[in-house]
């Protein structure tokens, strides 16, 4: 008997690659394993509906599209037996990059035929649910920024962190955790269930998706002028021995702030209120992850090299790649 397989598109996320994904879909999926089908996604929170409708009655449901979209298609199948498989097509592209999915659209798609998967815990901010990364701070602040910008990937987030970076201040945060309650002067306090925000920056190098432990990261007020080794340090994955930064292993933590907190969920801007409760679901969600063959290998040069301006390419171009 064939399995079922739900392709669930955001024609509008990141890049533009989503545009050549369903002659990929017919080209590399096994159809004498599978039936396929594939649905495209109108609206913000239709990714949700039409996961949420999909779970129990499909093998795999999977998200093509960036943070936003893979988001939205887990929540729909938290504690489902139904698999999350992700095609990548964002800008930032986090939980796919630290499940080594492939970014060659025919590669991810023909690593589903042959799945491997992985259980991963779930974040839980209060009534957000996040796969991958949430957070509070500086990050939120961006995600909020770049939430009403037209251009997208991952030049222009880099663009509006220079700009937005110098004006910013740290904020005094109330933390408690195992009935612990410190005062943190924060620039960012970030609640990581992966490694990395995405493009290969990672804020929490020894975080495991399947722990049952957020890495609670804490990026102290520090001076700017060393924000240069800051952000080096994310890309060769040694922040966690920067001075100015703390990361705490915990599977809850309470944060207070006099004022409604805007913070963010995968990416995608939320605001929060003054008291924000976070703890871990453990093994929520089942991800479809590529065979050994398969997976996608990253060097210290690929944020860097995928700032670069990206030309799109013809259904036709791409069929000859």
């Amino acid at each position: 008997m064939k399995k079922k397989i739900l392709f669930i598109v955001n024609p509008v996320s990141g890049i533009g690659k989503q545009k050549s994904v369903e002659g990929y879909i017919h080209s590399e999926m096994d159809k004498q394993k599978w039936d396929i089908e594939i649905i495209y996604t109108l609206r913000k929170g239709h990714a949700f509906e039409l996961s949420s409708k999909a779970a129990g009655k499909y093998d795999i449901v999977v998200a093509v599209g960036g943070d936003g979209t893979v988001n939205e298609t887990g929540r729909g199948l938290i504690s489902s037996e139904t698999a999350l498989g992700i095609i990548p097509t964002g800008s930032g592209n986090g939980l796919a990059r630290h499940l080594e999915i492939p970014f060659k659209i025919n590669n991810a798609i023909r690593a589903l035929n042959n799945p491997r998967f992985t259980p991963i815990d779930v974040i839980k901010m209060n009534e957000f649910y996040s796969l991958n990364m949430a957070g509070i701070g500086f990050d939120a602040y961006i995600s909020h920024k770049f939430a009403t910008r037209r251009n997208r990937g991952p030049l222009a987030y880099m663009q509006l962190i220079t700009k937005e970076f110098t004006k910013y201040k740290a904020s005094k945060y109330r933390v408690t955790i195992d009935k612990v309650t410190q005062e943190w002067d924060a620039f960012l306090i970030s609640f990581a269930n992966s490694t990395q925000y995405g493009n290969n920056f990672h804020i929490a190098p020894q975080a495991k998706v399947d722990d049952g432990l957020i890495d609670l990261c804490v990026i102290r007020d520090f001076p700017k002028v060393t924000a240069p080794a800051l952000l080096i340090s994310m890309i060769d994955m040694s922040i966690d021995m920067n001075k100015y930064d703390m990361i705490i292993k915990t599977p809850r933590v309470k944060i207070e702030f006099p004022e409604d907190l805007p913070g963010h969920v995968d990416g995608e801007p939320v605001m929060l209120g003054k008291e924000v409760n976070v703890n871990i679901v453990p093994l929520a969600v089942n991800v479809a992850t590529p065979p050994p063959e398969l997976k996608q290998t990253q060097n210290i040069l690929s944020p860097l090299i995928e700032m670069l301006p990206v030309i799109p390419r013809t259904s036709k171009e791409e069929g000859k790649r």
